[in-house]
């Protein structure tokens, strides 16, 4: 995107935000992943920085809005959260390791090349005939400024500092690498003519992003109200990130989210009220006139200022520690990883993917029903643990023959269901049909320690089996 359009993203969003807020310190804008997610879905549309990617990045914001503020209206908060952790550490750290992959070409001052991210980092790297020396120090010297900027305080302005002295070095030097170049002055303005026809080719990443993009304002959110004990409404937090976008849309911006670094800025500079996101949008717009002593900033400080930002997605500790937890989790969070690079820049087919495999590995593990056996003079005592649903039905059951096999001289079939967590109709209707086959045999049946959220299923579909329950 030309650099003006990201200030645009940063304007009215935190505005409008701070109107439906329900968290008093999440800061809206520009992230990285929100990003690197509207640039894969906006490439097989147009060429990046033309007036067509422009206005297909506007039109997308404002479908991110409207997904979102549907979602809350309709107190789907609940669902906006629905991705699995492992899937979502996965797909961070494969798109921090993106990010950073395409910025390395311009940390090296190496010409842009043509081909996707990996292509064009493999081709910077590969080729030190292209790099440059001056342009590398710039974007080394940024990424720690802003750093080490962070461990002297939580308030220092690492990226303003890093800014300013690129700058200063730039005019002053005579620096002749690529710069940000022309950054208009003036005020904000309605950019509704838009290519509408694309929003069928937009849907499906609008929602990829308006959930997944959630996800980062909701640990935030979540995690200052529990640290401050207040409560936080997710419905209301959609509805607020979806006139973010709707106001970064009409303004020419493109798809935003909530920042975890700054709305740990935010609250550790003392932000009592939702306003103060409200703030953070009208001192930028108050710098739109001045947007172009922006203009000789290096690319390279500008790459290094991401670099320095990204780093903190790529927490490879935490996969591993999801691995040491959960292998099938482990494996979930690093198949999505894999996916995230491998299919870029289509990163949101890598999250559908994340998607239904957390949910294979949920059904799968569902499936699986232990059960316990105890034998003693002519009683075969049967204790199931597990989640009892149409799925794992008729693997009980088979199991269920077997212990009888096992045991022909059992006169009594005592179950215990004090182990299973829920049972569904059609487990219920197992389970019925196993005890009328037992007692055409001549095998007595008794039920123990049903559990009261069972007792109304069971009771439903055979009274016998719930103890002291009316035929």
């Amino acid at each position: 995107m030309p650099p003006h359009h990201g200030l645009y993203a940063s304007v009215l969003a935190p505005i409008a935000a701070a109107f439906f807020a329900s968290s008093k310190f999440l800061q809206t804008g520009p992230t990285a992943v929100t990003s690197l997610l509207a640039f894969g879905a906006l490439t097989p549309l147009a060429t990046a920085g033309s007036d067509a990617f422009v206005a297909a990045a506007a039109l997308l914001a404002l479908l991110v809005g409207v997904v979102r503020v549907v979602l809350g209206l309709l107190k789907g908060g609940a669902f906006a959260v629905f991705l699995s952790p492992p899937v979502i550490r996965g797909f961070t750290v494969g798109a921090g390791l993106l990010i950073l992959l395409s910025q390395l070409p311009t940390l090296l001052g190496a010409p842009r090349a043509a081909g996707g991210v990996l292509t064009r980092a493999w081709t910077a790297i590969s080729d030190p005939a292209l790099w440059s020396t001056e342009a590398i120090v710039l974007g080394l010297a940024t990424v720690a400024i802003v750093r080490l900027g962070r461990r002297i305080h939580g308030m220092f302005p690492g990226v303003l500092v890093a800014a300013v002295a690129g700058i200063v070095y730039a005019e002053s030097a005579g620096y002749l690498g690529a710069t940000l170049g022309s950054v208009p002055d003036g005020f904000i303005s309605l950019q509704l003519d838009l290519p509408w026809a694309s929003i069928p080719a937009l849907i499906v990443p609008a929602i990829v992003l308006a959930i997944l993009g959630f996800a980062e304002p909701t640990a935030i959110a979540r995690t200052y109200a529990a640290q401050d004990r207040e409560v936080w409404n997710p419905n209301r937090e959609l509805v607020s990130q979806g006139v973010a976008n709707l106001a970064s849309g009409a303004i020419g911006g493109f798809p935003v989210g909530g920042s975890f670094s700054r709305s740990a800025l935010s609250r550790l500079a003392g932000a009592k009220t939702r306003w103060a996101g409200a703030f953070t949008g009208l001192i930028v717009m108050a710098m739109l006139p001045f947007a172009s002593v922006l203009s000789p900033l290096p690319k390279a400080v500008l790459a290094g200022i991401i670099i320095a930002a990204v780093i903190n997605l790529l927490r490879f500790g935490a996969l591993l520690e999801i691995m040491r937890s959960s292998r099938p989790q482990g494996v979930l969070a690093v198949a999505t990883l894999v996916l995230t690079i491998a299919l870029s820049p289509h990163v949101e087919y890598a999250v559908l993917a994340g998607l239904g495999m957390s949910l294979g590995v949920h059904a799968w593990r569902e499936m699986r029903i232990t059960l316990e056996t105890h034998y003693a003079d002519g009683v075969l005592t049967l204790e199931p643990q597990g989640v009892l649903w149409f799925a794992s039905a008729d693997g009980i059951e088979r199991t269920w023959l077997a212990c009888l096999v096992q045991h022909p001289e059992a006169h009594t079939l005592a179950i215990d269901l004090g182990g299973l967590g829920r049972i569904d109709y059609t487990g219920a209707m197992a389970l019925k049909t196993m005890t009328d086959r037992v007692e055409a045999a001549g095998i007595e049946v008794e039920w123990l320690d049903v559990p009261p959220q069972t007792e109304r299923i069971l009771s439903k579909v055979s009274p016998d089996m719930v103890p002291g329950a009316e035929s």
